[in-house]
């Protein structure tokens, strides 16, 4: 599990870096986290079905979009139950915290999911 969050990390450094968004942007790190608990979350509970986790990325010029796919079926719920328990609540509380969103996308054949997350970039002039 370890070895993939932190590919999965590395990648969206690089990434972040290869396309001009600073690493000193208030969203990065709350980013990476946010990134590091999903991948996480499919390692842990759908490896049996899903051993491969995707990530795809996507950006504005004010906005910064990630996604985390596996091939399980479930669908976790996305809201902020104020257990502070990790996981799902962290992924919410810091993607609205943000002024982001997140949202699951079924895949069409119905055996998937992605986890889609956009953050808002501080503009620079």
């Amino acid at each position: 599990m370890g070895s993939a969050v932190r590919i999965a990390r590395e990648t969206t450094e690089q990434v972040l870096a290869e396309w001009g968004i600073s690493r000193r942007d208030p969203a990065v790190d709350p980013a990476l986290l946010i990134l590091s608990e999903l991948v996480t979350n499919s390692v842990r509970h759908a490896a049996p079905t899903s051993p491969d986790v995707t990530v795809i990325y996507a950006a504005g010029q004010d906005t910064f979009v990630f996604a985390v796919h596996d091939r399980h079926p479930y669908r976790p719920p996305l809201a902020v139950a104020g257990t502070g328990g990790g996981g799902l609540d962290t992924v919410m509380e810091l993607t609205l915290g943000l002024g982001g969103t997140a949202v699951v996308r079924g895949d069409a054949d119905g055996r998937g999911k992605s986890i889609w997350i956009t953050l808002p970039l501080r503009k620079t002039p």
